[in-house]
């Protein structure tokens, strides 16, 4: 019987424990140039004793930026911030792996070339607000449905963020397919109406998320790339006439490509980190989907650290993955370790600013000094 606090073979590297930081935006790169610096590395490098940190989500194209001040990885001046990134979480032990991002529709004009729109399986506009470049709220808009030879583009996007995140210093790779991103918008039947290769059928909806899957495989070896889902999703306007059936054939076709780990969201905590409900009386993952996909299965949503333990130990996941309570825990390791009360995090400080919310969160040893 396993527990949190067993180390944990992924792939082909091995895990201290079982606790994994959460990939989490909190749009503090360097400007211009959405560049991590050293006040990310430090960040990155209080937490390192988690099993696994996965990166905050970085985009792999200009064109996939969907916020402020989220990091790239798509010019060398990024591969080298992130350089100090790795290195400094390597230094204390840790492993890092980088989430590859493309927010599709999500985006917006102002962070397009040219001012182009966003790009989207369709051209369907979601509901919501977008986040201009300099930071205001306004309406989505209508996104440019992509042509086969730009999703080839997309495809090569991708292939040259995995070949920059191994020059970066990462240790793999996860696969953003989740919350209502471009992955995520090709994947569910209400953000993609397409009728060609990548379009209505399961199966080719889910061709574009295999084949960058695929790519990252080919740079990186199967063992160091993961992918994130978020079955039952309704952030950004996302929905699926049938998603037990989706993502089961998802999870299949991941198993038989036996890459590192799937990475799962929990109906229950459908809010991807845009606020703090928690439905009950959900269906949970880890009984919609059982013994589908073989390899390390990381749940994320609404866990405690008591809910955590009990997960990991019934044996339905291998790992979990925590995000708000990794803000404001930099030390969440140990504080779970010895059972002291986790410190509350502060919502008004997740997005943008510096030092404050951020790297001065105190470690449970400076508290008590």
């Amino acid at each position: 019987m396993a527990t949190l606090f067993d180390s944990l073979k992924l792939g082909d590297i091995t895990l201290s424990n079982r606790i994994i930081m959460a990939p989490m935006t909190r749009m503090r790169s360097k400007q211009p140039g959405n560049i991590p610096y050293a006040l990310n590395a430090e960040y990155y490098a209080q937490r390192a004793s988690a099993g696994l940190i996965i990166s905050e989500a970085t985009q792999i194209s200009q064109q996939g930026q969907g916020y402020p001040c989220t990091p790239g990885i798509h010019t060398a001046d990024q591969v080298e911030g992130w350089k100090l990134v790795t290195d400094a979480i390597h230094a204390k032990g840790g492993k890092i792996f980088l989430q590859l991002w493309h927010v599709g529709r999500i985006s917006h004009s102002s962070y397009q070339t040219d001012g182009l729109p966003p790009v989207a399986p369709s051209s369907i506009k979601p509901t919501g607000k977008a986040f201009t470049i300099d930071w205001n709220q306004v309406d989505f808009e209508v996104p440019h449905a992509l042509e086969i030879s730009e999703i080839k583009e997309i495809l090569n996007d991708y292939q040259q963020a995995c070949e920059r995140a191994m020059l970066a210093g990462f240790d793999g790779v996860e696969v953003h397919g989740a919350n209502g991103y471009l992955l995520d918008q090709f994947l569910q039947d209400g953000s993609n109406k397409r009728d060609d290769i990548y379009g209505s059928s399961i199966e080719n909806r889910a061709r574009f998320l295999l084949e960058v899957v695929d790519i990252a495989a080919k740079v990186w070896g199967n063992s160091r790339v993961g992918v994130r889902l978020s079955p039952y999703g309704t952030f950004n306007d996302m929905s699926d006439s049938d998603p037990l059936a989706l993502f089961t054939y998802v999870l299949k076709e991941l198993d038989r490509r036996k890459i590192a780990y799937v990475h799962m969201i929990e109906p229950r905590a459908t809010a991807a980190g845009n606020g703090d409900t928690i439905i009950q009386n959900v269906p949970s993952t880890l009984d919609l989907f059982p013994n589908i996909f073989n390899g390390v299965f990381i749940s994320a949503g609404g866990y405690s650290p008591e809910s955590a333990k009990a997960t990991v130990m019934s044996g339905q996941a291998n790992a979990i993955a925590f995000g708000r309570f990794y803000i404001s825990n930099p030390d969440l390791v140990e504080r779970i370790w010895s059972g002291v009360t986790l410190t509350p995090y502060h919502r008004a400080t997740f997005y943008g600013g510096a030092e404050k919310g951020y790297t001065d969160y105190l470690f449970f040893c400076k508290e008590h000094e």
